[in-house]
C-alpha cells in the first residue's frame, strides 16, 4: 500500500489475543482499526471489556455479521478453533481481495487428515487450507508476502520450530532425538472462565497437561518433517506455570557429529540480521522475563555433559511473538509495510 492507512478489522477482540492486537495496532502508524467484533459482548465499548483502552477512540464491539468486509483491507481472526473456517469462507465470498491473518489453528496444518486427527472434525475449507501460508516469518517470508490467507503459528510451536528447523535442514541433529519440555503462562489458556484456571488452582505449583496429545504436536510434526525431508515425531510435553505471559522451551537433541558450539554457530548464522530472533552467546541461558511484552525470541545453546548431546533453550511472549505480535509482523509483510513497524517495543523488565 502507498501512503494511505490500511483499514483493519479484529474478529474476537474481547479475548487476550484480540486485545493484544488492539494494543499493538493503536501504535502502528500505517493502520486504522475500523471494526472490532465480540459476539457475546456486542454493543459494549472496548473500554467496557478492557479498561486500559478508555483513553482511545475505538469502534464499538459488534457481531461479525455487522462488519462490512468490503470496507476492510485486512482481517485478523482471533476466534476459537473450528469456527474460523466458515467465517473466513464467508469473508472471501463477500470481499475476495481482503487479506486475512488467522490466529486460530484452523489453517496451520496442510494435510486434511492431520487436521481431522488433531482436532476431531473434517476440515470444511480444504481449498483455503492448501492456499494458506504458514505464518512463521523468519522461515516463510517470501510465501507470506504473496499470501491472501496467513495461518499464524501456535505459541508453543513458534518457540520450538525456530531453534530446531535450521538444525534439521542442515542435518546437524538426529531427527528422532528431539525432546521438548515447553512451559507456558496462564494467558495461553484464553480468557474464558475455567475452574482449573482459578488462582488457587494454579498458583504455587506447575503441572503438565495434554501429555502426549497436545494439538501443537501436529504443527511440530509438519514443520520438522518438512525440514528433515522425512517423517519426524518429536516428544513434546507442555507444562502450565503460574505466570501471566511467556513460553519457555527446553529442547534436548543429539548431534550428528557436530558439537554443541557448532549448533550455536549454525543458528547464529541462520538468524543473523533478523530483527526478532536473537541467539545469545554460546552457553548463555535466556530468561522469559527478558522478552515479556516484546516480539523477541531469545535462543540459547548449551553443551550437555555428554559429548554429542546439546540443550537448546528458547523463550518468547506467548501473546506477542507467540500470537498477536507475530500476526502484526505477518500483516506488515502482506500489506507491504516494513516488517518491524509497530513492533519495536523493548521487553518489560522487571
Amino acid at each position: 500500500m502507498a501512503d494511505a492507512k490500511a483499514r483493519i478489522a479484529v474478529l474476537g477482540a474481547s479475548g487476550y489475543t484480540g486485545s493484544e492486537l488492539v494494543r499493538l495496532l493503536l501504535r502502528h502508524p500505517r493502520v486504522e482499526i475500523v471494526a472490532l467484533t465480540a459476539d457475546r459482548k456486542a454493543g459494549l465499548s472496548m473500554a467496557d471489556v478492557f479498561p486500559q483502552f478508555a483513553p482511545f477512540p475505538l469502534p464499538k464491539l459488534v457481531t461479525i455479521d455487522a462488519v462490512d468486509f468490503t470496507a476492510v483491507d485486512l482481517v485478523f481472526c482471533a476466534l476459537p478453533h473450528a469456527t474460523t473456517q466458515e467465517v473466513i469462507k464467508k469473508v472471501f465470498e463477500v470481499a475476495p481481495a481482503v487479506k486475512v491473518v488467522d490466529l486460530s489453528a484452523d489453517f496451520r496444518l496442510k494435510d486434511p487428515g492431520a487436521y481431522e486427527q488433531w482436532y476431531g472434525n473434517p476440515h470444511s475449507a480444504t481449498e483455503l487450507q492448501q492456499e494458506a501460508a504458514f505464518g512463521l516469518v523468519e522461515i516463510y517470508r517470501n510465501e507470506i508476502r504473496k499470501a491472501r490467507l496467513v495461518a499464524n503459528p501456535g505459541c508453543h510451536t513458534t518457540t520450538s520450530i525456530l531453534p530446531v528447523v535450521p538444525l534439521l535442514e542442515a542435518g546437524a541433529i538426529e531427527p528422532d532425538s528431539i525432546v521438548i519440555d515447553s512451559k507456558t503462562g496462564m494467558s495461553g489458556a484464553g480468557r474464558s472462565a475455567k475452574e482449573a484456571m482459578l488462582f488457587s488452582e494454579v498458583s504455587e505449583g506447575i503441572h503438565a497437561y495434554s501429555v502426549s496429545g497436545h494439538r501443537h504436536m501436529g504443527e511440530l510434526d509438519q514443520e520438522y518433517s518438512k525440514a528433515a525431508g522425512r517423517p519426524v515425531t518429536p516428544m513434546f510435553v507442555p507444562v502450565l506455570t503460574p505466570m501471566n505471559r511467556g513460553i519457555y522451551a527446553t529442547i534436548f537433541v543429539r548431534t550428528t557429529g557436530a558439537t554443541a558450539e557448532d549448533l550455536h554457530n549454525l543458528l547464529a548464522t541462520y538468524y543473523k540480521g533478523e530483527a526478532f530472533v536473537h541467539v545469545l552467546p554460546f552457553g548463555a541461558v535466556p530468561q522469559s522475563r527478558h522478552v515479556r511484552g516484546s516480539n523477541m525470541v531469545f535462543i540459547g545453546v548449551v553443551a550437555d555433559r555428554v559429548p554429542g548431546r546439546a540443550i537448546i533453550l528458547s523463550t518468547l511472549d506467548n501473546l506477542v511473538k507467540g500470537a498477536s505480535g507475530q500476526a502484526v509482523q505477518n500483516m506488515n509483510l502482506v500489506l507491504g509495510f516494513p516488517e518491524t513497524l509497530g513492533l519495536e517495543q523493548i521487553a518489560l523488565m522487571p
